[in-house]
């Protein structure tokens, strides 16, 4: 899953940033109002952590304009101010969380879950294709009786082809969805990763392919 945070305090915004990658998201980061909107605009996260107080634009002008323009991505809010009045303002705006500074790092990452979780149709701890199991609390993949730990980007790589259904997904879809926009990764990167799941699918005899087409990218198929 991805994530954008908005944080104008840079130490903070790197500790938000690690915490997160470190739970296996895709985090994108913007310092600045401006930056948080045009990002935002994208719809290409599962969440977004926006920081009140912000040069430019603040994280509530964002919130309201992308509200206005139609984003339904889910918001957690965070901000100095604690007042249950700041609170009432945040929610009306359009927020779905509200998380007052400082805060604990833990109750940050479980909020971010919450809030991720609310932004599309429920998706379990543990994720299945076939007879492969995909546990993303543990980042394990089992099947027949044997488990493997995926690594940060085999994890995303996979859960995004897992919740994908079937549909196909492009190699610049999955650069945006996993590297981020402004990642100096090649893209022949998307092909490598594919190559560690396709072994690791095999070391555990799975019938589940990750199959390729041409123009189309990338897909599971279930066999028999």
């Amino acid at each position: 899953m991805r994530i954008l945070i908005a944080e104008d305090e840079p130490e903070l915004a790197a500790a938000l940033e690690a915490m997160l990658k470190r739970e296996h998201y895709s985090v994108d980061v913007v310092h600045d109002g401006d930056d948080a909107l045009d990002y935002g605009l994208a719809e290409n996260y599962d969440g977004l952590v926006l920081d009140i107080m912000m040069p430019r634009r603040d994280g509530l002008e964002v919130l309201r304009l992308l509200r206005e323009k139609g984003v339904s991505t889910p918001v957690l809010l965070l901000t100095a101010r604690s007042g249950v009045d700041d609170r009432i303002r945040g929610l009306n705006a359009g927020a779905d969380d509200y998380l007052p500074k400082p805060f604990d790092m833990g109750e940050l990452v479980a909020r971010v879950r919450a809030l991720t979780r609310r932004g599309a149709a429920y998706t379990p701890s543990q994720m299945t294709a076939g007879d492969l199991t995909l546990d993303r609390d543990t980042f394990e993949l089992s099947a027949h009786g044997a488990s493997v730990r995926l690594g940060n980007k085999e994890f995303q790589l996979l859960e995004l082809l897992m919740r994908q259904r079937g549909g196909f997904l492009s190699t610049e879809q999955l650069m945006e969805r996993i590297w981020g926009y402004e990642s100096e990764a090649e893209v022949n990167v998307v092909w490598a990763y594919i190559s560690y799941l396709r072994r690791k699918l095999e070391g555990l005899h799975s019938t589940v392919r990750i199959t390729a087409s041409r123009g189309r990218g990338y897909t599971l198929e279930v066999g028999a």
